[in-house]
């Protein structure tokens, strides 16, 4: 199958494939009709929890939805050079992006790398960033690379600094956002088992 270039052509291409309906697919991912016709039909990016329950009602790893090919051997990632393997903005069309939106902008380093259980990015949180709680299977781990990174957990509240980093897992309902209206980045690492 030749991949496509964004998640929901993946997406549909894959239900095609699979022979699964929009409506299995929301049955089996608890994500609801609407908003798969939306990353579908819409080109709508939502939060990576979304993304990682759809990909794994498919049986397939996040990868295979952000991907356009893989490698075996190791994957180099150059300073600089994150943006141009992957780059997706949460909540807009690929077709409205532009350097002016705001939002979480995710620069994948291992887009390329064959049979991954890790989703390694940079995660560019820019001040208006908006995003609801979410909750996935899995792991994650932050490090702050500069800013001021408020992160909700379940019901407890931190801010993190420059150097600080936070491991945690997935299944508790979680955000990041900044912390005093300033751009945040950070590097993200997300486990998904197998």
């Amino acid at each position: 199958m030749a991949a496509k270039h964004t998640p929901g052509e993946r997406i549909a291409e894959l239900c095609k494939t699979y022979g699964v309906s929009r409506e299995t697919l929301s049955e089996r991912s608890g994500i609801s009709t609407e908003l798969i016709r939306r990353i579908e039909e819409e080109g709508h990016i939502p939060d990576l929890a979304p993304l990682l329950k759809i990909s794994r009602a498919l049986g397939v790893r996040l990868g295979t939805l952000l991907d356009d090919h893989e490698e075996l051997g190791p994957v180099i990632t150059r300073a600089g050079k994150a943006g141009e393997a992957a780059r997706f903005i949460t909540g807009v069309p690929e077709a409205a992006k532009d350097d002016s939106h705001k939002g979480l902008i995710f620069k994948a380093l291992a887009a390329d790398k064959n049979s991954r259980h890790m989703e390694p990015f940079i995660v560019d949180i820019e001040p208006d960033a908006e995003q609801a709680k979410s909750t996935h299977e899995g792991e994650e781990f932050i490090y702050i690379l500069s800013g001021n990174l408020a992160l909700e957990y379940g019901s407890e509240n931190s801010v993190l600094h420059e150097g600080d980093s936070v491991y945690y897992d997935s299944i508790v309902p979680h955000r990041v956002i900044s912390a005093d209206g300033k751009p945040v980045r950070i590097v993200a690492v997300i486990y998904t088992p197998v």
